[in-house]
């Protein structure tokens, strides 16, 4: 079982942004932020649920490549509801929310580009 993830992203304030109002939906918020003091290289904030940050990026710069990362969300119009303020808060459709029947028939997904490329993904695999 995975406890963290973390990548890092060019412009820390404005991923932190990004992230505040695109994960909310999901019951992600800011838990925990890390000076670059604290950690020897960068700033980094911790994104969670229930009081865990496991969603982590920090300030160390662009990555060459870009991450897929997807969270878990307790039903479709949640999917959606994270969708929709991911848009808001700047992000790029890469996919929205609909069943994915190439990975299981009650897939249900949305896709997300952050700021920086990266692919986020809500979704639910419940059926409707």
């Amino acid at each position: 079982m995975i406890d963290h993830l973390g990548f890092s992203v060019a412009d820390y304030e404005r991923t932190k942004a990004f992230y505040t109002t695109a994960l909310a939906p999901l019951g992600y918020r800011l838990i925990m932020e890390v000076t670059a003091e604290q950690t020897g290289h960068a700033a980094a904030a911790g994104f969670g649920a229930d009081g865990k940050p496991d969603f982590w990026f920090g300030a160390e710069g662009l990555m060459n490549k870009p991450v897929h990362i997807a969270i878990a969300a307790k039903d479709r119009a949640t999917v959606d509801a994270f969708y929709e303020a991911a848009i808001a808060a700047g992000g790029r459709d890469n996919g929205p929310p609909g069943i994915r029947p190439h990975y299981h028939a009650n897939y249900y997904g949305a896709f997300v580009l952050d700021p920086d490329g990266h692919n986020i993904e809500a979704v639910c695999h419940a059926p409707e």
